[in-house]
């Protein structure tokens, strides 16, 4: 996979901006990881949910990578049903 699979006609300007900046991050292993979380559940997730999903991605990557990995633990201010969300949606296998 090499970048979104997703249309983002169907979404808010909040959203796309999360979509683009999940893809384009520097990190090829993060963008990776984001991109296919939102291209997967960027429409479902909640104003709050938004909300914790981009002060993750304010982020440095090689931070967000060290967590996800486990290399790292992850700090309170991120260890969250989001943060979850995307552990959850990195371990599930591709259909």
């Amino acid at each position: 996979m090499t970048g979104t699979t997703r249309s983002s006609a169907d979404l808010d300007i909040r959203r796309r901006k999360a979509l683009f900046r999940s893809w384009h991050r520097g990190m090829r292993e993060v963008d990776l990881i984001l991109g296919s979380f939102a291209d997967g559940e960027i429409g479902r997730l909640s104003d709050g949910e938004m909300t914790a999903y981009e002060a993750l991605m304010a982020e440095p990557d090689a931070d967000i990578l060290k967590w996800v990995t486990g290399e790292a633990a992850v700090p309170t201010r991120h260890d969250n049903e989001v943060f979850a969300k995307i552990l959850t949606y990195r371990e599930a296998p591709l259909a």
